[in-house]
């Protein structure tokens, strides 16, 4: 008795309150008949509106132009790789899904790295990732870029793992990331 006098006293919040009633149901309630023939009238309804998904893999739906999809690790016009393993990137990445470890460029290697210093192991856990871009950012040399292709799905996670095999751009296959550069002028 004092619970229900102590709710009477409380000031109502919203007006969304609902009196529930726990009348008796009639035979034809307790049938469900309407209610099966409302919902079948609505999967009725439905199935001859046009379709909203796409047939994905012979029709693809455009993207945004600003689209982070799978990662790249850009070339230079030489084809050496730009990435000189500041570690900026992986400082940038809040959810830390970037781990890399700088090497020394041996002699005979110009051809393949750009500076003294590169990147010998660059991994990204594409399932830590949250495709910020601002990875991409915080890179001063160019080296990283989120395309607009679509991370491969795997079954294991252990597959997510990318490294430089996967990362780094081919260099008879260019990816163009001109829609994504950003160019900064100091005035």
């Amino acid at each position: 008795m004092q619970r229900l006098q102590i709710k009477k006293d409380m000031m109502q919040l919203t007006n969304r309150s609902k009196v529930v009633s726990n009348k008796e149901m009639s035979f034809k309630e307790k049938l469900y008949i309407p209610a099966i023939l409302s919902g079948m009238g609505v999967t009725f309804k439905h199935m001859f509106k046009k379709s909203v998904s796409l047939r994905y893999p012979e029709v693809t739906r455009e993207f945004s132009p600003v689209y982070r999809g799978m990662h790249v690790l850009k070339r230079d016009e030489q084809g050496r790789e730009n990435c000189t393993a500041c570690g900026l990137c992986a400082v940038a990445c809040p959810a830390e899904a970037i781990t890399m470890d700088a090497a020394e460029r041996n002699k005979g290697e110009e051809n393949l790295y750009r500076e003294e210093k590169y990147a010998a192991k660059y991994e990204i856990n594409m399932l830590r990732c949250i495709f910020c871009g601002l990875c991409e950012e915080a890179c001063p040399k160019d080296a990283i870029y989120l395309t607009d292709r679509i991370v491969p799905t795997e079954y294991k996670r252990n597959n997510f793992i990318y490294g430089k095999d996967v990362l780094v751009e081919k260099i008879d296959e260019r990816i163009d990331i001109t829609k994504r550069k950003k160019e900064y002028t100091i005035d």
